[in-house]
């Protein structure tokens, strides 16, 4: 079954999750170069793990119990957070909760998620999966639905610090190659 950005917040979560969950549960080497320049397989986990509970408490007043450190137990403080965050996006209190940020003004919570965390877990699940050797496979679908929703914000992302120049890669191109091209890895 094809992923869609329109999925329930926590149905896309609880999928997109599991594919990261696998990944971080497959990893033999922890310190094995990421694709992103600087970065470890634990900086990939470290990403997600650091910069989300900050923005979910400050844009929306919630906190999410921290789990194990990173550096300490990188399995243990990923299945903390996607917990923590699958919990959050099953409540169905969630729905009626905003998020509010000066940069992205304010969003139904559930909204926010998937648009800044969940979408960004997908992303990073190819870089884990790149810098650990293990399947790379993203769903398909999902990615062309992303890059074509991506590539007219091109200025604005490049921007933002948080995409590298976008890679060249044939026009025609899988979605996962053209998606991750443009995010700024080399898919070869």
């Amino acid at each position: 079954m094809a992923l869609r950005l329109s999925d329930a917040p926590a149905d896309l979560h609880r999928a997109i999750a599991a594919g990261f969950t696998a990944r971080v549960e497959g990893a033999a080497d922890w310190d094995a170069p990421a694709p992103v320049a600087g970065w470890t397989a634990r900086d990939v986990v470290r990403h997600l793990v650091e910069w989300f509970p900050p923005f979910l408490q400050g844009g929306a007043d919630i906190r999410l119990l921290a789990g194990p450190s990173v550096d300490d137990d990188p399995v243990g403080a990923w299945r903390s957070q996607t917990d923590a965050v699958q919990t959050l996006l099953d409540d169905p209190s969630s729905s009626r909760r905003v998020l509010s940020n000066p940069h992205i003004g304010v969003l139904p919570l559930p909204e926010a998620v998937t648009r800044f965390y969940t979408v960004d877990v997908l992303m990073h699940t190819w870089d884990l999966a790149r810098a650990t050797g293990q399947d790379e496979t993203l769903d398909p679908d999902l990615c062309a639905e992303l890059l074509a929703g991506m590539e007219p914000m091109d200025d604005v992302l490049r921007a933002s610090g948080q995409y590298g120049s976008r890679v060249d890669v044939p026009a025609d191109a899988d979605p996962q190659t053209r998606l991750i091209a443009f995010i700024g890895r080399d898919p070869r």
